[in-house]
């Protein structure tokens, strides 16, 4: 069995998306209230693109695109502002987070306009988490600062390799003295939580020198670390990924053992965190999430809407074209509604990939079936020793059983995610043209 298989990010992915008709954000906008609602800001500008980057994102835009960008933001988030208006009770938002692209190549008046708009569309909770992803060379001392006094909690930093040498294979515009430039910079600001991100499967990686870039990152003492492996995917310019996908697992345990011994938690195969740091329990895949800009994802219930996926650079221009010209933000175009069925798959790809396990009785209580009933290969996974049914303690001082992943499934996470896509959504994947 192929380790690296997909990325489980997202469930359904955006190539399942179809044109829908007469479809509103308003027509659900009730399913925001009395909840703990989330922002999400697309920001898909970029210095340069990265040879690995499937993501939406353009390379070399001006200012002035920048500006009227910012332009039809503030116009489609005056809209939602009209709408949650017209509401019975106005939505209160827990968490921003502003992705890309590189949110920081934004100058400081613009990141500055952005942060505004968001806060006069709705209210935030006490202490909402605001999460911002940054790029070493994008990193300055003024930025940091703006971030900091705007609240952000939570700081992304895309390093990759603290090698020069890995960073031009990758199709890196920055070096290894920014990254650690950058990341004295963040550490000295202060934020709750530095995230660094890590990339393994590199051709001409080692042991030794990926082990270099984890001891690297950790003398930083970065609350949180990624380390992803290099997935070269249709339409992007990096010709060679992974070729021995058993090697670069090896690389993986190599930094998996490096980290644990260095006081980090695996939560999962991503993602590891600092031990002192508590690990959520929150329910992972039904939160609301109310996207601005053109490229993220809203999520309304079982309505999930987003803008055609796209990665070369001429379809993401004409995506980008497309928002600027949109005058009803509230129309949702394109995307997906789900069934009943694709909810639990998204339910229980979200909980065992990214979440603390699937609560038995928290899923049954949502939809009135037994897991294994619904995805019978649950208990070959058991079976194979790559998940177990263990008690735990809530956050609310409950028993509960929980159905996870064990120490080997986690390292299987890529292989074993993908048998969670139904037979209907693979069909649109495969059909999608890139």
């Amino acid at each position: 069995m192929r380790r690296y298989v997909q990325y489980m990010y997202s469930y359904p992915h955006k190539t399942a998306y179809r044109p829908l008709e007469g479809v509103s954000l308003e027509d659900r906008a009730g399913l925001l209230a009395d909840r703990e609602n989330e922002w999400y800001i697309h920001l898909p500008f970029c210095e340069s693109k990265c040879g690995y980057c499937n993501l939406f994102s353009v390379a070399g835009a001006d200012p002035a695109l920048i500006e009227a960008y910012l332009d039809r933001v503030e116009i489609q988030a005056s809209q939602y502002r009209e709408m949650f208006e017209r509401q019975e009770k106005m939505p209160v938002f827990s968490s921003l987070t502003v992705g890309g692209g590189t949110p920081l190549l934004l100058s400081p008046a613009q990141l500055q306009r952005m942060f505004s708009i968001v806060k006069r569309t709705a209210p935030m909770t006490e202490k909402p988490e605001i999460i911002v992803e940054t790029a070493p060379n994008q990193t300055t001392e003024e930025k940091l600062a703006l971030l900091r006094e705007n609240g952000v909690t939570r700081v992304s930093i895309g390093v990759q390799s603290f090698l020069d040498s890995e960073l031009l294979t990758m199709g890196r515009r920055h070096r290894a003295a920014q990254a650690e430039k950058a990341l004295e910079l963040m550490k000295q600001t202060g934020f709750d939580c530095v995230n660094l991100d890590l990339i393994y499967g590199v051709p001409g990686q080692t042991k030794e020198s990926f082990l270099f870039s984890v001891a690297k990152a950790v003398s930083f003492e970065p609350q949180e670390l990624f380390l992803y492996p290099l997935y070269v995917r249709k339409g992007v310019s990096m010709a060679e990924g992974i070729a021995d996908e058993e090697q670069a697992y090896s690389l993986y345990c190599e930094a998996v053992s490096f980290l644990k011994a260095r006081g980090y938690r695996r939560d999962s195969m991503r993602r590891f965190v600092r031990s002192d740091r508590p690990m959520s329990f929150r329910e992972c895949g039904y939160g609301n999430t109310l996207s601005l800009g053109c490229g993220g994802r809203s999520y309304l219930g079982n309505l999930h809407a987003c803008a055609p996926f796209a990665v070369r650079p001429s379809q993401c221009r004409k995506r980008i074209q497309e928002f600027l010209d949109t005058e009803d933000y509230l129309a949702v175009p394109y995307g997906i509604v789900l069934s009943e069925d694709e909810e639990k798959r998204r339910y229980s790809a979200k909980h065992l990939l990214f979440g603390p396990g699937i609560s038995l009785d928290a899923y049954r209580s949502r939809f009135g079936t037994e897991p294994e009933a619904d995805f019978p290969f649950l208990r070959q996974w058991k079976e194979q020793g790559l998940a177990l049914e263990e008690e735990r303690t809530q956050e609310t001082g409950e028993r509960s059983l929980i159905l996870g992943l064990t120490e080997e499934g986690i390292g299987w996470s890529d292989a074993l995610g993908p048998e969670f896509i139904s037979s209907e959504v693979r069909r649109k994947m495969e059909e999608f043209q890139i």
